[in-house]
């Protein structure tokens, strides 16, 4: 978890972004532009790696550990699909420095749920199982049906917008409350533009991205 978030000095006015649409300024009192609090930065690279690796998972061989991550969520998870009586399949794979696993095939959207809710729970629970197999917490990341895959192409060009604006009205802007992978995908979009930056204020589950222009 991030540590709580304290406010700096406002640099202006700040609007706020969803996944969809940018909504109108925050309102102030009657004649008075508003000035809401920014965020500091996250102490963890906003967000870059909200839930760090062990040290031992590099004692342990790296990318040996990861396919291992795999496997055992591979099983883990095609053992709920037959609990479940849902077809689907199991792909493996390591990107990064994560091990991700994607269900596909069949009908899987009750697997997603509401907004990823269903995902996100499933993915926990997945790298609880990972973690008491191998003795190390995991950072596996799972995918049902695309989901993920879709919401980061939706992400990215929210981001690319959202820092196009910033960047020429020099106020900033703030998004709708996402989780960490959703943050992570923001942060990453913003980073490789000049003239703004982003940073993460608030807890969970309603912790939510600023991007802002470069002082």
């Amino acid at each position: 978890m991030s540590a709580p978030q304290h406010p700096t000095d406002p640099a202006g006015p700040t609007s706020e972004a969803t996944s969809g649409a940018v909504l109108s300024p925050v309102p102030g009192d009657a004649g008075v532009a508003a000035q809401p609090d920014l965020p500091d930065t996250d102490d963890d690279g906003a967000d870059a790696a909200v839930e760090p690796a062990d040290e031992d998972a590099d004692e342990d061989g790296g990318d040996d550990l990861l396919v291992r991550e795999g496997d055992v969520a591979g099983d883990y998870l095609e053992r709920l699909l037959d609990i479940l009586d849902v077809d689907g399949d199991i792909d493996l794979d390591v990107e990064g420095d994560r091990a991700s696993v994607a269900i596909v095939g069949g009908d899987l959207k009750d697997l997603v749920g509401s907004d990823g809710a269903v995902l996100e729970a499933l993915q926990e629970l997945t790298r609880l199982a990972v973690a008491q197999s191998t003795g190390v917490r995991s950072r596996l990341m799972l995918d049902i049906g695309g989901f993920r895959a879709r919401r980061r192409a939706d992400l990215t060009s929210l981001a690319a917008a959202t820092a196009r604006r910033v960047a020429g009205s020099r106020q900033p802007e703030r998004l709708a409350a996402m989780n960490p992978f959703e943050r992570k995908v923001v942060h990453d979009v913003i980073a490789g533009v000049s003239g703004v930056h982003s940073e993460s204020e608030g807890e969970e589950p309603n912790r939510r991205v600023v991007v802002l222009p470069e002082r």
